[in-house]
């Protein structure tokens, strides 16, 4: 019966809410009832059925627009109702709307609060997990933790404590409850637990107790309480490190040690000098802090003053009787500190007060030497000007003048030069590491010396120049690091410019390698000899092909160098371009007239280094310019001989057009041929004063240059590998993987707040707990990528670079990058950052970064983030577009195949979701060879995610099938159409359903695309077949090998004899698994074969074809001759076989073994065997064993 009045159908809607009966509910609301009314406590229909947990009478009024945070009179919000009564459901529909977790009522109460106090464990954790602060009191400053403990609730308290220092180091309670400053808390812990110096059981080498906390956090109120229950009083090194006078004078007045020390041993006394707490210093000597105590590593008190250039506190020290001249385990004094830091003004005032100028560390280091490296040049001077000698060396022999030409302080170096520095002074041969001019500083030192008219004091022996021990002159660094001027200079004052270094490399020698045109011109002016070779007869045309320089080397052959000059092992220029792959190099030198056909000493001829190397085109270019595709090698190689064993296909395909069939093929395996080349080697040694840690994009590093043959050049850039981890600071860096090509981390400067430890990792997704959800379609593209240290923040973005695996090229299938905090939850990582910005992101940093194109060619993902998640997943999936929808509807359009697409209506959606497309065609080949012409299919379209209700119906339109597009067989519906719809709504990772749909959806034809409504969001498929009853089965069929995920994988074999007649081969196909697999090299099996990369569907059974002398044997305890491909796993297939001699021996076939892995559809061949067993005549003794 209807209720008569408002009052009554308002009181009859709120029951109706409670006790979850939606259809009186539904009624109410249509005869004009407000969603939104309330009982006298303001309890609204949300309220109520939230404490009930009727989830979809919630989900109801959520969808019919009832206020979300709506209170009632104690200031209540439906999720704090949820939360008090263990809801959890609820609660987990409530946040997933977007309910405030951190909402308070008017007494403060928060929905976790609620949910600690009636220990609701699961609810607990999932307002945690979805951002909940428990750090939130109430008016009488309680915490959730505070409650817990309580009311007794022990599991919650562990839940809390432990999310509460999630990612940080894990404290106990009472730490806890310090370093909140939450007196409550820790007088219910004291009572529970009368200790209250807990020691922290998570440190190895640090014991903090509760009152350490409370003193680095500065908390007067629970230090106080601690102090009353009974805590030990030390003079906690943490209060003098902030700095905080009242805990400082609180812990004195307890009675506090004053000379307590870390493990390190600093006192109270140091922690304040190191951070200028000119108070607490006054404070410490006034109650007898040891002035003069020191520590393992940093000294006395005064030395942390000077350098940290703390004037007041410097005063202090020396006012209390500090000795300016007290030095710690490196002999360093306050002095050195000082000029260290560039800190005049205590500088000043120590050398005032008595300090040593000349004061020498345990390698004799001086200040000046200190200030000289750092350039700080008015402490050069004031040093000088107390008498410090400028020309005093380090146990090195190191000068200031030494390492200021070597900083490159060219200043610095006229004040020392003004002193009168000593220039004729060297450094000990055996650890000379700096010249009397480097790099920039080298023009400013000669100019400054001309000016003075001092020739004497920057020439040295014979060569005019004083020389490094390997040789190098400050005009070859000049040359070297392109400065004109300096050369210019260098020149003007007597520099020869054809001098060599011990390997007989010139100045022109480095320019031309380099590629600077300009310094290449002014040596060339000065009557550099160009036709000069090294040690080994490389020209500086020989390194220009090298790396390519077409216009230098066009100025170096007007200038008459010459284009047949060899090395000493026969290499010409157009050798050296054929094997480096420059092919606009091998067409100028071509122009030029160069020999085609020239040999080295072994016989090989471009033609063999272009093939050797796999260069099709400059293959095709030789051939075009007359090279001899029949010449062969000292050991009888042809050209398309060396293709052949080193499987080039391309280059085979071009060769063996113009190869005779009767030049012969050598049995023995092919030595691979490298031009001699320069080889630049970076010398990372230290000087005295220097952090001995290595990091990563350090630029003060030292330069050795030597040369090595068969080597290419290094670049100049400090790079350096990592196996698992790596540091790296402020001045950023950038790291490669040492074991997977390809892995590169890269940190720009200024993004890293302090010295990190960077660790990277590749992890198996069976090890996970929880791998990412992958639904079908969906795979891998990599291992997981374990990055640490896990939730750290940068102050700006930074780059992970991952190789993959996945083929990408059918244009169907898109990389995407998920990531996960704690291992659980999984989710998309989306860069906001374009290649356009990648300079800015670099801050500066030295570091070559290729393309998005680039990075597709060489399967390599790139990532950008600000954080570092617990684990990174690059991801292969079909093609998807995406976009945030509201409530004010939108379009999505697939880019793949554009004429599907998916209309959503206004309130479709009630909030900003994002939704996705997919639309995945079929393959014309997969479709003929399973099902021939019995239907053909349109593409599968899906909207995700998937199981996803609308509010109002959506509109979707997909291209019709091929075949009904051209002849349409009927116009019927239902089931009499052999047009069918198929749908499948099973969403999540579980495999689809498809079932048809056609007679209770319409269809409406326009364009050649069939358009309908749907309320759901799931996989639709329109599929033309006249057996009606068969289309699902069909389906079926085609959908399980259209859902496998294509990888780039390579075969490899392995054999090994047993007997005379008899061997094993052991079959691999591998994706990022390492080639030199260590069962097979145990057991003195050798690699006999290798493929190219070769797409593969994840799932494909392959077989395993012998033919020409090898015979398969079927053993009883073997499997057959085929397996599965599955990617990232170890796919092994051993086979028996039988080696069979052939008397008729003349024939190719016979005398070639050949293996192939076949499919159904096609197969991937390739040779088995090296060129050891091609020919009757060799013996198959030489099996490997």
């Amino acid at each position: 019966e209807e209720p008569v009045n408002a009052a009554d159908a308002s009181t009859s809607f709120l029951r109706a809410a409670r006790s979850g009966n939606l259809d009186k509910a539904h009624d109410h609301l249509k005869n004009g009832i407000s969603i939104n009314i309330a009982n006298q406590n303001g309890l609204n229909g949300l309220h109520l059925a939230s404490k009930e947990g009727h989830v979809k009478m919630v989900l109801e009024l959520l969808h019919s627009g009832i206020e979300l945070e709506a209170t009632t009179k104690k200031g209540n919000t439906a999720l704090h109702i949820a939360a008090l009564a263990g809801q959890e459901k609820v609660v987990a529909e409530l946040v997933n709307y977007g309910a405030n977790v951190n909402a308070q009522s008017h007494k403060g109460f928060s929905p976790l609060y609620m949910a600690a106090q009636e220990n609701h464990l699961e609810v607990v954790k999932f307002l945690l997990e979805n951002g909940a602060n428990q750090s939130l009191p109430t008016e009488d400053g309680f915490t959730p933790l505070a409650v817990a403990l309580q009311q007794g609730h022990e599991n919650v308290v562990a839940l809390l404590i432990n999310y509460g220092t999630k990612g940080k180091v894990r404290l106990p309670a009472l730490h806890i409850a310090a370093r909140n400053d939450d007196t409550r808390t820790a007088a219910v812990l004291l009572q529970n637990d009368p200790n209250a110096d807990v020691l922290s059981k998570v440190f190895t080498h640090y014991w903090f107790t509760p009152l350490h906390i409370a003193a680095h956090y500065e908390n007067m109120s629970v230090a106080q309480l601690l102090l009353n229950r009974g805590s030990q009083c030390k003079l906690h090194p943490q209060a003098s490190r902030r700095g905080n006078v009242m805990m400082v004078r609180l812990l004195l007045d307890r009675g506090a040690q004053i000379d307590a020390v870390t493990k390190d041993e600093l006192t109270p006394l140091h922690c304040a000098a190191r951070n200028g707490h000119a108070r607490i210093i006054e404070i410490l000597l006034e109650h007898g802090a040891p002035i003069q105590a020191k520590t393992k590593v940093n000294g006395p008190p005064l030395k942390m003053t000077c350098r940290a250039s703390l004037f007041q506190s410097t005063e202090k020290f020396i006012d209390g009787g500090a000795s300016p001249n007290a030095s710690n385990v490196k002999v360093e004094t306050p002095l050195h500190m000082a000029s260290r830091a560039g800190h005049c003004e205590v500088a000043q005032f120590l050398l005032q007060n008595t300090a040593q100028a000349d004061a020498r560390a345990k390698d004799d280091q001086t200040p000046l030497h200190c200030a000289a490296r750092m350039g700080h040049k008015e402490l050069v001077k004031m040093l000088l000007e107390h008498k410090a000698s400028p020309d005093s060396a380090t146990t090195a022999g190191h000068t200031p003048l030494h390492i200021s030409a070597r900083e490159g302080h060219i200043h610095t170096i006229r004040i020392l030069l003004d002193a009168g520095a000593q220039q004729t002074k060297m450094t000990k041969v055996e650890n000379i590491t700096s010249i009397n001019a480097v790099s920039t500083s080298v023009f400013s030192v000669h100019r400054h010396r001309a000016r003075n008219n001092d020739d004497k004091r920057f020439s040295s022996e014979q060569k005019g120049f004083t020389p490094l021990h390997n040789g190098y002159t400050s005009l070859h660094i000049a040359a070297k690091q392109n400065q004109i001027e300096v050369a210019s200079c260098l020149l003007q004052n007597g520099a020869t410019p054809n001098v060599e270094s011990l390997q007989g490399i010139t100045p022109l020698h480095l320019a031309s390698q380099e590629g600077r045109p300009d310094m290449v011109a002014l040596l060339i002016s000065k009557q550099a000899n160009v036709n000069l070779g090294n040690k080994s007869g490389l020209t500086s045309l020989h390194l220009v092909a090298q790396e390519g320089h077409v216009g230098i080397a066009d100025t170096l052959v007007k200038q008459g160098a010459s284009v047949y000059a060899a090395s000493r092992m026969g290499y010409t220029p157009l050798h050296v371009a054929c094997h480096y792959g420059n092919i606009k190099m091998v067409k100028f030198l071509l122009q030029q007239q160069a020999h085609v056909n020239s040999k080295t000493r072994m016989g090989y001829t471009p033609l063999h280094q272009a093939a050797q190397q796999g260069h099709t085109d400059i293959v095709t270019m030789l051939l075009k310019h007359g090279a001899h595709p029949n010449e062969i090698t000292s050991n009888g190689t042809s050209p398309l001989g060396i293709a052949k064993r080193l499987g080039y296909i391309s280059v085979i395909d071009v060769l063996k057009l113009v190869t005779e069939e009767s030049v012969s093929i050598t049995t023995e395996k092919h030595r691979m041929s490298f031009p001699e080349t320069v080889d630049e080697i970076l010398d990372v040694s230290e000087d005295e004063g220097r952090p001995s840690d290595l990091i990563a994009s350090s630029t003060e590093c030292s330069f050795d240059f030597s040369f090595s043959a068969l080597i290419r050049s290094v670049p100049f850039r400090y790079r350096i590998s990592f196996l698992v981890s790596f540091m790296v600071d402020a001045r950023g860096g950038s790291m490669r993987g040492s074991r997977h090509h390809g892995l590169r981390v890269i940190i720009p400067p200024r993004t890293c707040t302090a010295p990190t430890r960077i660790t990277c990792r590749l992890v198996k997704p069976q090890k996970l707990t929880t791998p990412p959800p992958l639904v079908e379609g969906e795979g891998l593209a990599s291992r997981i990528i374990s990055l640490g240290p896990s939730s750290m923040q940068f102050l700006g973005p930074v780059i992970v670079e991952i190789p993959h695996f996945a083929s990408l090229g059918r244009g169907d299938r898109e990389l995407v990058v998920l990531r996960s905090e704690n291992g659980a939850v999984w989710k998309e990582h989306r860069n906001r950052y374009g290649d356009e910005v990648l300079e800015t992101i670099l801050n500066g940093m030295d570091e070559d970064l290729e393309s998005h194109d680039e990075l597709e060619k060489k399967r390599i993902r790139r990532i950008i983030s600000t954080d570092f998640p617990l684990y990174f997943a690059v991801v292969s999936r079909i093609q998807q577009e995406s976009e945030l929808i509201g409530p004010e509807g939108g379009r999505l359009t697939s880019q793949l195949v554009p004429r599907v697409e998916a209309i959503f209506p206004e309130t479709a959606v009630t909030k900003r979701v994002r939704l996705g497309l997919q639309a995945q065609p079929i393959p014309d080949e997969m479709l003929t060879r399973h099902l021939g012409n019995q239907a053909t299919f349109s593409p599968v379209v899906t909207i995700e995610p998937r199981r996803r209700k609308f509010h109002r119906p959506i509109g979707l339109r997909i291209p019709l099938p091929p075949s009904w597009r051209e002849s349409p067989r009927d116009a019927g519906e239902g089931d009499t159409t052999s047009l069918r719809l198929l749908c499948s709504v099973i969403g999540g990772t579980a495999p689809a359903q498809w079932e048809d749909i056609t007679g209770t959806t319409k269809l409406m034809y326009a364009h050649s695309c069939a358009n309908f409504t749907t309320n759901v969001s799931a996989r639709f498929w329109l599929a033309d077949c006249p057996r009606t009853a068969e289309a699902v089965t069909f389906a079926n069929l085609l959908y399980r090998e259209l859902m496998a995920v294509p990888y780039m994988a390579k075969f490899v074999i392995f054999a090994k004899m047993n007997e005379a007649r008899e061997g094993r081969l052991r079959c691999y196909c591998m994706t990022d698994d390492k080639m030199d697999k260590t069962l097979e090299l145990h057991e003195n099996f050798s690699e006999v074969a290798r493929s190219r990369d070769i797409e593969l569907m994840e799932g494909m059974p392959l077989h395993l074809e012998c033919s020409g002398n090898l015979v398969p044997i079927r053993k009883a305890t073997q499997q057959p001759r085929s397996f599965s491909f599955q990617a990232f796993r170890d796919n092994r297939l051993p086979v028996s076989v039988k080696v069979c001699l052939f008397l008729t021996v003349h024939t190719a076939a016979f005398r070639l073994t050949r293996c192939a892995f076949t499919r159904y559809c096609g197969f991937v061949r390739f040779p088995l065997l090296d060129s050891a067993f091609h020919g009757a005549s060799q013996p198959v003794s030489q099996f490997p064993s």
